[in-house]
């Protein structure tokens, strides 16, 4: 299948931290939306790899993704190595995406980090026709990345408005009740898990719209430029 985004997490819940707004919006538009897991989070304090699994895919039916794949890496061990690379590029030529939103570097945790790399260089790779997999050769035009966390953020390349969309967001994430806030939920306690960090969401969110003079944002990284026809305002006469 072709999808028009592929947004692209180490583990679950990863992509919706980072960019369930973006993945909402585009599906509510009618674009081809696909998310690829890295890992199933087997090293997570709370849930099974079962349970987990389980919410990934209730998360993605609330986003309206077309599909929502497993790459299978172990937990804890992403690395740019020519395995795990072979393992992105068969899932990106399956998919053939025309954008891809990956996690951002750096990143405290050795596994959003490490997944940069490898989704960046997976995807170029990807493109080169002798290097043989099932599926024909294809390249995303565009990658973008995401910070799962609100940790070294830095200025963002762009920023998505997903006021209209922020909900959707949040019960996405709500369908991980193994992981987030969930005082009915009998797990060892985290701070992933706590009220506070369920808080931080929101403030993420309103810190990034009204950097834009919207209700709620998420912010995009980029390491290449992005071509304009004209400065944002002066491409619209009536703007």
């Amino acid at each position: 299948m072709s999808v028009d985004l592929l947004a692209i997490g180490a583990h679950p819940d990863d992509v919706e931290l980072g960019v369930g707004g973006l993945v909402r919006k585009s599906t509510s538009r009618g674009l081809g939306v696909a998310i690829l897991d890295l890992t199933r989070g087997e090293l997570a304090t709370r849930g099974s790899v079962e349970e987990r699994q389980a919410e990934a895919e209730e998360a993605a039916r609330r986003l309206g993704v077309a599909k929502r794949v497993n790459a299978g890496l172990l937990d804890g061990c992403i690395a740019n190595t020519d395995q795990q690379r072979q393992a992105v590029i068969h899932r990106i030529r399956s998919f053939r995406p025309r954008v891809i939103v990956a996690p951002m570097t750096p990143d405290r945790h050795p596994d959003h980090d490490a997944a940069h790399g490898l989704v960046r260089d997976a995807n170029f790779l990807a493109g080169l026709a002798r290097i043989k997999t099932d599926t024909p050769p294809h390249r995303a035009a565009h990658i973008y990345y995401y910070h799962p966390y609100d940790e070294n953020p830095g200025p963002a390349g762009l920023v998505i408005d997903i006021s209209e969309h922020f909900e959707a967001k949040l019960d996405a994430l709500r369908a991980y009740g193994s992981q987030f806030h969930n005082p009915g939920y009998e797990g060892r306690e985290t701070f992933v898990a706590s009220a506070a960090f369920w808080d931080l969401i929101q403030l993420r969110a309103a810190y990034w719209g009204r950097r834009i003079g919207v209700g709620y944002g998420e912010p995009l990284y980029t390491s290449e430029p992005i071509g304009l026809d004209l400065p944002p305002g002066l491409g619209d006469a009536s703007s």
